[in-house]
């Protein structure tokens, strides 16, 4: 068993202040939405809550944006396009292994390394993340927080019922998000090594994974199947 440190500190902290707060914002949202059903806070208090830990997401998002462009490491979530067919093939291998491979005891086929962290279904699905969907989120949300100041785009794209509508089917996502990100983060050697590795910065791996890549990708091994945020890079 080897250790490969995969996470730096500044990236644990931003996923679990993002963890955190994206868990807030879907309670308080639920209790918002559904103020004459379910009483976990008072209707103020949530609204207080949700805009706050909103603000303080709006932060982290733009914490990340700049750490990834000021260590270049934002290639880690661009898909390699100029191989349309091998990333493909690599997003249908990962596929299979999720749907039936892991039922039956498969490897999986891709191992983390700090310049391929991500498998390609990782690569699609968090690039869309971060750079469409948490932008729109924030956006809605903004204009949700203040519809007065910001009118005239609201009245450009239809009223404050579709940015509403956006905003909760969003939130749904998301929230349906955390969920298969848990269940994705339990699919390492044990069911907390992914978890682990958020608060240690280092994933275990046994070595015959890093040979065997060192094979067969010229000594680069692709990235781990499981863990993501939205969220993780490296030094």
């Amino acid at each position: 068993m080897k250790k490969i440190y995969l996470h730096p500190l500044p990236i644990r902290i931003w996923h679990w202040v993002n963890a955190t707060g994206f868990i807030l914002l879907i309670l308080t949202g639920v209790q918002i939405r559904y103020s004459n059903i379910i009483g976990l806070f008072s209707f103020e208090t949530a609204v207080t809550i949700h805009s706050w830990t909103g603000f303080i997401l709006l932060a982290n998002y733009f914490i990340w944006v700049v750490y990834y462009l000021v260590t270049l490491n934002i290639k880690i979530y661009i898909p390699p396009l100029h191989h349309p067919v091998e990333f493909a093939k690599k997003a249908l291998r990962q596929a299979k292994f999720y749907g039936l491979g892991i039922m039956v005891g498969d490897e999986n086929p891709h191992h983390s390394t700090p310049e391929h962290k991500f498998n390609p279904m990782q690569q699609v699905s968090y690039l869309m993340i971060m750079a469409l969907l948490i932008p729109v989120q924030i956006i809605t949300g903004l204009f949700l927080w203040d519809p007065k100041l910001f009118s005239p785009v609201i009245n450009f794209i239809g009223g404050i019922q579709i940015v509403s509508l956006i905003h909760v089917l969003l939130w749904i996502f998301f929230s349906a998000f955390i969920i298969v990100h848990f269940y994705l983060a339990t699919l390492g050697h044990t069911p907390m090594a992914h978890i682990i590795a958020m608060f240690t910065g280092y994933e275990e791996e046994h070595e015959e994974h890093g040979h065997e890549e060192g094979h067969a990708h010229g000594g680069e091994g692709p990235g781990h199947g499981g863990h993501g945020e939205e969220e993780h890079a490296h030094s």
